[in-house]
């Protein structure tokens, strides 16, 4: 993937599963990066401090003290956004304060979709689809008795339309699973 280096020239830089494992096990980057992308603009230091520091005490930004914000504050400016910055997953201007995405903040998607209690993973529910379907092209295959009721093209017609209200359920129940998707962070509507 190409993205924008710190001098503005296009560079060829792919996030490692290393380094998007490393963003996000920090929840307090994971915060950062669902306020930024939830933003979709550039947004100021002292308003992600505040953002990421009312998620986590759990109140509302008015709430939050200035020991609270600035604790956050600096290790946001020290720690946290200049790693994101060095894996070229945001753009860290400490001089102005602004921060922004980049195109690299996408690639993280692939590591956060979050399966809640006891929900089947969309992975497992397609193999038993799978599985499903081809139980029933074997029965359709060797006339087993009940399956000769309908003919073929409905049968076809069947693994056709569940496939497609599967994939529809699926980006339904999805839409707000991915950091920045959502006024909040899915750990802090949990």
């Amino acid at each position: 993937m190409s993205v924008l280096d710190k001098w503005g020239s296009s560079s060829d830089h792919s996030l490692s599963t290393d380094e998007a494992f490393s963003i996000l096990s920090n929840r307090r980057r994971r915060f950062a990066l669902h306020a930024l992308r939830e933003q979709g603009s550039k947004m100021e230091l002292g308003t992600l401090a505040e953002c990421v520091a009312a998620w986590e005490q759990g109140v509302g930004r008015d709430e939050i003290s200035a020991a609270e914000r600035k604790s956050v504050y600096t290790s946001l400016q020290q720690m946290h956004l200049p790693m994101m910055d060095d894996a070229d997953v945001v753009r860290f201007d400490k001089r102005s304060g602004t921060i922004d995405t980049t195109p690299a903040a996408d690639e993280l998607d692939v590591y956060v979709e979050i399966v809640r209690g006891n929900e089947v993973p969309w992975h497992e529910y397609y193999i038993g689809l799978g599985a499903v379907s081809l139980a029933l092209l074997i029965a359709l295959w060797t006339d087993a008795a009940p399956f000769t009721a309908f003919s073929d093209l409905a049968w076809a017609s069947f693994v056709v339309v569940a496939l497609v209200i599967s994939a529809v359920a699926h980006a339904y129940t999805s839409r707000d699973r991915y950091v920045g998707e959502t006024v909040r962070p899915v750990e802090v509507r949990e």
